[in-house]
């Protein structure tokens, strides 16, 4: 049985227009956090739950499996030195199978003191269908993975290839996890309520998303005007209320030589402003817990 009634107990709802004002550290407008997502998929993953790990199966799917290793081989690095041009912390969306398959990203991603969100173990194991003790040991797994690794709790958590589900958010505050970008539907932090605990849903985003708008032929040039116009919106909108801005990437395909330039100059345009909080997911959710939240309480559902 779901603890949760209806939508309206698990997220409660407050209109954007009728919110406190959300005041970010230091007067900033918007919370910029730059999410790669580091993914790794497995070369002969087998059927599991309700779809197939490749679009051309049976595996292996050679080019859509070296079109995504191109990122961890290649892009990645690229991404990784225009990261550093402009003093960028990442939330690194982060395939836990990346840390024993590919050692040398780990290295590099800790030696820069980068925050995590988990993304599963393997981008090709999603967690539709799973029931709730399933859902629970995949993410106790990934946990304990981290920690033993790092030594640090696991605070950020994001479903394989966006497969969110309703146990996700139970089993996350069960194990320690403090916020999620499971959940798109706003662009303010908010409260997540579960069985275990409250989460806080940091936006993410599924319309400025490379590895989304590819599909539809988006390139370099497009993709740069979105990520700028978007910022724009969330800038302007700042100055009455805090905002989050976040910026979704794949190494894959901005790792590459055609593509790396619009990152250099979207990144440069961006911190650019003044009033931009380049923060961590990490950083946004333990200030929303103090600061933001509460103030919603009483508010909406």
């Amino acid at each position: 049985m779901h603890p949760a009634k209806d939508v309206a107990d698990r997220f409660p709802f407050v209109p954007y227009e009728n919110r406190p004002k959300l005041e970010w550290p230091g007067g900033a407008r918007v919370a910029l956090w730059v999410l790669p997502n580091i993914e790794h998929y497995e070369y002969m993953p087998t059927f599991n739950n309700v779809r197939k790990p490749w679009p051309r199966m049976p595996a292996p799917d050679v080019l859509g499996y070296g079109i995504r290793d191109y990122g961890n081989r290649v892009g990645v690095w690229r991404m990784f030195d225009v990261f550093d041009k402009h003093n960028i912390k990442c939330t690194v969306s982060l395939n836990f199978g990346i840390i024993e398959h590919y050692p040398d990203i780990w290295e590099a991603m800790e030696a820069r003191d980068y925050d995590y969100i988990c993304h599963g173990l393997y981008n090709s194991r999603y967690m539709w269908n799973l029931d709730e003790a399933e859902t629970h040991a995949v993410i106790k797994d990934c946990v304990d993975t981290y920690r033993k690794y790092s030594g640090r709790q696991l605070n950020g958590w994001f479903g394989p290839a966006a497969s969110g589900t309703y146990w996700g958010g139970e089993a996350c505050a069960a194990n320690g996890i403090s916020f999620s970008t499971d959940f798109y539907h706003d662009d303010q932090p908010m409260r997540v309520r579960t069985a275990k605990g409250d989460l806080v849903s940091i936006p993410y985003s599924m319309d400025v998303n490379d590895a989304v708008v590819y599909r539809w032929q988006t390139e370099g040039e497009e993709f740069a005007r979105m990520m700028r116009d978007y910022f724009d919106v969330m800038y302007a909108e700042g100055e009455h209320s805090g905002t989050v801005m976040p910026l979704c990437l794949h190494p894959y395909l901005y790792g590459q030589p055609h593509r790396l330039k619009y990152l250099d100059e979207t990144l440069a345009y961006i911190m650019s402003h003044n009033g931009v909080w380049q923060a961590t997911g990490t950083e946004i959710a333990d200030w929303c817990k103090t600061n933001w939240l509460p103030k919603l309480e009483g508010i909406g559902g």
